[in-house]
């Protein structure tokens, strides 16, 4: 396909799997997409999902041959661009390289709000996510340069599609590589101080968006996308999100443990000590370790 002039309109909301990705997302659309900031999960079909089935439909004939989704990311994006608005995507795809195919740029994208974690409290959330054995197969998931989702069809999913998300520290250093429009949000200064956040996020935000924001509208935000409140909308089945246990069949709980998920608390030390080797140098540069 013969590529488009696109004016950069896309701003990533990037992160390996559970890593606090809906939480931001929570917040970013209470605060555009409601006029009191009050959060409720139907505004997060304004920040939908990338790579998926939709932006690739005209492209290629088969949803799950690598080689040509690859061939074709930068013109998905040149296509979703094409509106010349500005929109957020949410991304678990790493940011990668093949040959003369990168998965974005600098003319699909205008920047990246990149939300990490802290790698020992992902472990027992990935085992929970996916239904693994145990915290070892959650530990080699997030080792594996390999790693993927989305690989097999699933019923009535449109989001089943191929996501490379590779080693939890190759994923971390090839999205700080974007050095434009960048912001980083940490999970654990989203549990230690929200407000904090908040404001970093509004004053990002503010860059490229007009919005109205005061202070019943920061205490509106603060409050419905508080964990406990996202907790308690699913429970009361207002989300939509959920994965499906390979198990049981029924839905699994997304909103998990949260801020209570204490990786000393739950993970065994041969595990943990494994984890701080192998991404000693990103847990230093993100003062996770001394």
């Amino acid at each position: 396909m013969k590529r488009v002039k696109t004016i950069t309109m896309i701003i990533w909301l990037a992160s390996y799997p559970k890593s606090g990705n809906t939480w931001v997302r929570s917040i970013i659309s209470a605060l555009l997409y409601s006029k009191d900031g009050n959060h409720s999960f139907d505004q997060l079909n304004y920040i939908d999902q990338y790579p998926v089935k939709k932006y690739f439909e005209n492209l290629i004939d088969d949803f799950y041959d690598l080689e040509k989704i690859k061939k074709n990311w930068a013109a998905s994006q040149d296509l979703i661009n094409l509106d010349g608005k500005i929109k957020f995507l949410k991304t678990h795809h790493i940011n990668c390289r093949f040959g003369e195919n990168v998965f974005t740029n600098s003319t699909n994208s205008l920047g990246i709000i990149h939300i990490v974690r802290d790698p020992r409290n992902l472990i027992s959330s990935i085992k929970h996510h996916w239904s693994l054995d145990d915290y070892h197969s959650a530990k080699n998931i997030m080792f594996d340069v390999e790693a993927s989702t989305g690989m097999k069809p699933e019923v009535n999913k449109d989001y089943s599609f191929p996501v490379l998300i590779s080693s939890w520290d190759n994923h971390y250093n090839h999205w700080k590589k974007i050095k434009k429009n960048y912001l980083l949000i940490r999970y654990e200064d989203l549990v230690n101080d929200v407000e904090n956040e908040l404001m970093k996020i509004i004053k990002y935000l503010k860059r490229f968006i007009k919005f109205e924001v005061n202070n019943e509208k920061i205490k509106n935000v603060l409050k419905t996308t508080s964990f406990n409140y996202l907790k308690k909308m699913e429970n009361n089945g207002l989300f939509r999100e959920n994965n499906i246990d390979d198990q049981t069949g029924k839905l699994k709980t997304f909103f998990n443990k949260g801020p209570e998920n204490k990786w000393k608390n739950l993970i065994e030390e041969e595990i943990i000590n494994d984890v701080e080797k192998k991404f000693y140098n990103e847990m230093k540069e993100l003062d996770y370790i001394i």
